[in-house]
């Protein structure tokens, strides 16, 4: 699917650049994060969120580990009453670990969203540059080579949206 639709833009250039010369700048907003300082706060200040959570998980698991063991060594001597409960906490210890684990590292968990919170006004900063440069050098198409072929500036007077909606209708 991805393969198609780059073959489609790169085959829409190429028609257009035969109509009109175009021109096209590409960036690497790999490499552009990675030297620039904003960036490099914000992901120092993420990493800490991270070891901070990391740290907390793993005091948790510890926690159930040392509960495990202590009740493996004395299982054959409790009563049927005492290892029901000490197995409920476990199960509710483990619970307790799952639970965290998907709050702060899960889909929807606080890593994204401190993520979101501390790199969007960078990429905001990154995105508003790249604007900003290609309409001062006149550029049709600004690419971004890392991660993949992204469209990050188009002129308008090359977007088709509403051409290929007509046609279709």
């Amino acid at each position: 699917m991805k393969r198609s639709l780059y073959t489609a833009v790169f085959l829409l250039l190429l028609t257009v650049a035969g109509n009109a010369q175009l021109k096209i700048g590409y960036v690497d907003s790999d490499t552009i994060l990675d030297k620039l300082p904003d960036a490099q706060d914000a992901r120092t200040q993420l990493d800490q969120f991270i070891q901070e959570w990391q740290n907390e998980l793993q005091k948790l698991e510890r926690e159930w580990k040392s509960k495990y063991e202590d009740y493996d060594k004395r299982r054959l001597i409790l009563t049927d009453e005492n290892r029901n409960q000490i197995e409920a906490e476990l199960v509710k210890m483990e619970q307790k670990i799952v639970d965290y684990r998907e709050k702060k590292f899960g889909t929807n968990g606080e890593l994204f969203t401190k993520q979101d919170e501390l790199m969007k006004p960078v990429q905001n900063r990154v995105f508003n540059a790249i604007t900003a440069l290609a309409k001062e050098l006149e550029l049709d198409f600004v690419f971004d080579r890392s991660g993949g072929v992204l469209v990050l500036y188009a002129k308008e007077e090359h977007d088709l949206t509403a051409k290929v909606l007509e046609k279709l209708k």
